[in-house]
C-alpha cells in the first residue's frame, strides 16, 4: 500500500459556501454534544440532590419531640 498525493489532499477546491456549511455543521455538532453533556450532568446532580434531601429528611424525622401541654393561666383575685 503506497500513499499517493490524491489520498491526502482533495484535488477539487471547495467554494466558500461549502466551507461555511462544513464549519457550521461542525460547530452545531459540537454545541449539541456540549448541551447534551450539560443536561446529562444536570440530571445526575439533581437526582443526587433529591436523594441527599430524602436521606436528611428521614434522619430528621425521628428527632421530633412531643410537645408539652400548654399551661393554663391562673387568675388571681
Amino acid at each position: 500500500m503506497t500513499a499517493t498525493k490524491g489520498e491526502f489532499f482533495n484535488p477539487a477546491k471547495l467554494s466558500s459556501r461549502e466551507k461555511a456549511e462544513a464549519t457550521d455543521h461542525t460547530a452545531r455538532a459540537i454545541i449539541a454534544a456540549e448541551a447534551s453533556a450539560r443536561d446529562k450532568k444536570t440530571e445526575k446532580l439533581k437526582a443526587l440532590r433529591l436523594q441527599q434531601a430524602a436521606e436528611a429528611e428521614s434522619e430528621a424525622a425521628p428527632a421530633k419531640k412531643s410537645r408539652s401541654p400548654a399551661k393554663t393561666a391562673v387568675r388571681r383575685p
